[in-house]
């Protein structure tokens, strides 16, 4: 698969957030986006998916050289695209294993419960999730870490070709980054899944090896490079691209 947005402007809360972002990410490939508070990334990833609230006025996002901007969200994700939201919802009376299993079999169309469920508790013993908690409704009652868990969980069950990962550091502990990190590293090396890590911490970079790194700016991407924009942006800041 190869996901590409080209001269993209996006429209959110009546205001122009994205300026023109051009970015082509391929699976297989491992792409992180750097950038301020403001600076437009998790506009960027739910455009991507397809969010009624950020709105494509310019520009085309295509898969497969084929335009997508018209595809409502579940089909962006039966293409194989997957995002895991910076704040994810609590969601009362929807269990978590039933929503991850409803989610897989409409992607997949048949779901082997027996090895479903296998995964789950591989999944949770790699995460270290608090016990009990798989029985729980979805994200309800769930610290930020474990939401977080929660939704690298869900994204090593439906095995996406690309995946959108906004601020998978955000809410977890030292222990916890590495967990996440590992995972997250392993999925990519085995599953060959084509990633896009935002983030405007290097913290969970540490643990990571990504190959193409991109800054976003008031709107627009100033700079792309490799892993040298990360030690840079450490030591002379944002600005420092302009």
């Amino acid at each position: 698969m190869i996901l590409e947005l080209k001269d993209v402007h996006v429209e959110a809360g009546g205001k122009e957030i994205l300026k023109g972002i051009n970015l082509k990410i391929k699976d297989g490939e491992f792409h992180v986006l750097m950038g301020p508070n403001g600076a437009g990334k998790t506009t960027l990833a739910t455009a991507i998916m397809g969010s009624p609230k950020s709105k494509v006025t310019k520009g085309s996002i295509m898969v497969d050289g084929k335009p997508i901007n018209d595809l409502p969200t579940d089909k962006r994700a039966k293409l194989g695209l997957f995002m895991q939201f910076q704040n994810p919802v609590e969601i009362e009376g929807v269990g978590f294993v039933n929503f991850v299993r409803s989610a897989k079999e409409e992607l997949a169309g048949s779901v082997n419960m027996k090895e479903f469920m296998d995964s789950i508790k591989e999944l949770s013993e790699r995460l270290k999730f608090s016990e009990g908690i798989i029985g729980r409704n979805l994200n309800q009652g769930f610290s930020g870490g474990e939401k977080k868990k929660a939704e690298i969980m869900q994204m090593a069950l439906f095995k996406p070709k690309i995946a959108i990962l906004d601020e998978p550091d955000s809410g977890l502990d030292i222990d916890s980054l590495k967990d996440v990190a590992e995972l997250i590293n392993n999925l990519h090396e085995k599953e060959k899944i084509g990633l896009l890590v935002i983030t405007h911490y290097s913290r969970i970079l540490s643990y990571m090896k990504p190959e193409f790194v991109h800054v976003l700016y008031e709107g627009k991407i100033i700079a792309n490079g490799g892993t040298e924009l990360i030690s840079k942006l450490e030591k002379e800041g944002y600005t420092s691209m302009l």
